[in-house]
């Protein structure tokens, strides 16, 4: 019995969050339909929730429209989370990458489940091509998902090589000894890229940012149409996102102490 009470619980703390987050990236205030719609589950369900973060502050209902949208509380939350934000620390690199290349440029992060897309600017094609802030892409099949899993340790590599891996397309890369290769000749090759893995007609090429500890950060990556971004992205392209993606690592501090450790040592030896 108190084993299925905690796992109803977990259950509802995960709808809970789903709720949540639903609302935080929508664009639009979103209904009880809308939101039970989205997440496949009954509207009494998310009422019940909806009502516990309007009381506490976390939610906003909106009176004319019966709709939702974010809260206060959470936008507290926000204001006093720690300064260095990523999105923030990337967003300057993130608008020449796109300025100079045209393409959607995507800023994601790690999850235990994948890349949690924190940022979107869109390219200059007509065509918008890119994914929601707060989006989670899958580890085999996104080259986001790929490169912050190459330069992961490798316990969590076997975490996540262990899982099923159903296909998106049939490029999806599905059997875990292909993409073990895969990831080492991204680490060696510094990139990753995803060719019509996760959806026909579209490429992404990610690269990784490293943090003052010279762990994997995040991933910077531009995504395009293969027409524009072809399954080869053009050296020109790979070199002005591995540019990017230095310029935010060294941002957040990457590199800064292998700099002082090269300076003491020129110094004793002066």
């Amino acid at each position: 019995m108190a084993t299925d009470r905690s796992a109803a619980g977990v259950r509802s703390l995960e709808l809970a969050l789903g709720v949540l987050e639903a609302v935080a990236v929508s664009e639009q205030e979103l209904g009880v339909t809308q939101l039970a719609e989205r997440l496949n589950v009954t509207k009494g369900s998310v009422h019940r929730h909806l009502q516990t973060f309007v009381e506490y502050g976390y939610v906003v209902q909106n009176p004319a429209t019966a709709r939702y949208r974010i809260g206060p509380k959470c936008r507290l939350l926000a204001r006093l989370a720690p300064d260095g934000d990523l999105a923030q620390v990337a967003d300057g690199s993130m608008r020449e990458l796109r300025d100079s290349l045209g393409h959607t440029v995507v800023l994601s992060t790690m999850t235990p489940r994948g890349a949690l897309v924190l940022k979107t600017l869109p390219g200059a094609s007509p065509i918008e091509i890119g994914v929601r802030p707060g989006s989670e892409l899958s580890f085999y099949a996104s080259a986001q998902g790929k490169v912050l899993l190459a330069f992961s340790p490798r316990p969590v590599q076997e975490r996540v090589l262990a899982r099923p891996m159903p296909a998106f397309t049939a490029k999806t890369i599905v059997r875990r000894d292909a993409l073990e290769n895969e990831l080492v000749a991204i680490m060696k090759r510094g990139y990753a890229s995803a060719p019509e893995e996760v959806l026909l007609g579209i490429n992404t090429v990610a690269a990784p940012i490293f943090d003052q500890d010279d762990a994997c950060a995040g991933a910077v990556a531009i995504v395009g149409s293969i027409q524009h971004l072809p399954e080869r992205p053009r050296p020109a392209a790979v070199a002005a996102l591995r540019d990017a993606s230095q310029q935010i690592s060294r941002k957040l501090g990457h590199g800064r102490n292998a700099d002082a450790g090269l300076r003491l040592s020129r110094s004793r030896t002066a």
